[in-house]
């Protein structure tokens, strides 16, 4: 795998995630691009949304090019669940941030 793939998603390949205290933009590719940590005011941690990948960023991907990839929120949440498809085998990442008073976190799975 490519450690530094072509990079340049439009804004609009991007998904939020938050819990009221700050929030991430997570991006087709599986990767977290934009985090303000622990707040929203706070110096960004993931910066790669404004420059390239080496300003930051979290990717959990397939080793393997994805022929197709597919986005939802569950309903009513920000919990987005996010399905690769290669040509060998298929795996979702679930993102979210869960509301909890004192603390931001960030939950990532992996099935698959």
């Amino acid at each position: 795998m490519d450690a530094n793939p072509p990079y340049a998603p439009r804004i609009e390949d991007y998904a939020l995630i938050g819990d009221c205290t700050t929030a991430a933009l997570v991006s087709r590719q599986g990767s977290i691009d934009w985090l303000c940590w622990p707040r929203f005011d706070s110096p960004a941690c993931f910066a790669a949304l404004l420059d390239t990948p080496r300003s930051g960023r979290w990717r959990i991907a397939p080793a393997d090019q994805a022929t197709r990839v597919t986005r939802r929120y569950r309903p009513g949440t920000l919990i987005l669940e996010t399905e690769f498809e290669t040509d060998e085998g298929a795996a979702q990442l679930i993102d979210f941030m869960p509301m909890k008073a004192g603390s931001s976190s960030i939950v990532r799975i992996v099935r698959g």
